[in-house]
């Protein structure tokens, strides 16, 4: 495994998916969806994949346990599958270790951006964004799920305060360093 501080090089992001995670509203898909565009690849928006009673779920205000994201995570695993064009640029919160590890099965390379910020500058962008079933109240306990990826992840972490702009370059230059 590479080290903490190694990135993929070009071949291996043409291979195995980049999966921007972090909380709700941390930009998961506004930047997945121009870097994706920036290197010429797919972008998936996990919350597309979620079943129809996730959706219910969250929009009634009620986090989700672990069993309900399993059909969720196998969803997004066959979006990647089926999907020809790479690089394949994935938003998905995947909050805990053990979703990461699900989600790297079967890509060995699978890199994770972590879209860090704090719960003030977050549930600012929330309060002024409408999201289908994403309720600004659930915010706290995805801070109390997230458990940061630790140095020992393939894992690169940025900081949100920038520009969207600012923000995709940084991950551009970073994803191409070998």
């Amino acid at each position: 495994m590479p080290s903490p501080d190694q990135h993929p090089d070009q071949a291996t992001i043409q291979m195995d998916p980049v999966y921007l995670m972090g909380v709700s509203g941390c930009g998961k898909t506004v930047i997945g969806s121009q870097l994706a565009e920036k290197l010429g690849g797919t972008f998936i928006d996990g919350d597309d994949l979620h079943p129809a009673t996730n959706k219910e779920k969250m929009a009634a205000g009620i986090a989700l346990n672990d069993e309900d994201r399993y059909p969720w995570f196998e969803a997004i695993h066959q979006s990647i599958s089926n999907t020809e064009q790479r690089p394949v640029i994935v938003a998905c919160s995947a909050l805990k270790r053990y979703y990461r590890d699900l989600l790297r099965e079967g890509f060995q390379h699978a890199v994770f951006v972590y879209l860090e910020g704090d719960f003030d500058l977050i549930m600012s962008r929330i309060q002024k964004r409408d999201h289908e079933y994403m309720p600004s109240g659930l915010l706290r306990s995805q801070f109390e799920t997230l458990e940061v990826p630790a140095g020992d992840e393939r894992v690169i972490t940025v900081n949100i305060e920038g520009s969207v702009n600012d923000i995709t370059e940084q991950l551009c230059a970073s994803l191409a360093k070998p």
